[in-house]
């Protein structure tokens, strides 16, 4: 099994209107990305080709939104306890991550 191109833990993940997990983990890895819980079950996998990923206007720094198998997520970057600056670039490299993983489209 090769690397995972990106692994964040302690990461919220929602659907709207409810929360899933608040210490949940995503992972990129061979193609696909996995939104697990904090117990490893699958929320949800889909290759990175059919996910679209993006930061809307109104979401803070730490918060990306993920459209996986038609259905959106909201990820909150939240590994890092109190260090806003860190779970803003973790947001960041999972957006490029997935990016460079879809081949750059």
């Amino acid at each position: 099994m090769a690397e995972a191109e990106f692994s964040a833990r302690g990461v919220r993940i929602a659907r709207w209107p409810r929360s899933l997990t608040r210490a949940g983990e995503v992972r990129i890895e061979d193609g696909r990305l996995a939104l697990l819980t904090s117990y490893g079950s699958e929320i949800d996998s889909a290759p990175v080709k059919a996910v679209r990923a993006g930061r809307p206007w109104f979401a803070k720094a730490d918060e990306t939104v993920a459209k996986v198998n038609g259905t959106r997520y909201r990820l909150t970057m939240d590994g890092a306890g109190e260090d806003d600056v860190r779970d803003a670039e973790q947001a960041g490299r999972f957006l490029a991550a997935l990016k460079r993983a879809a081949g750059g489209r």
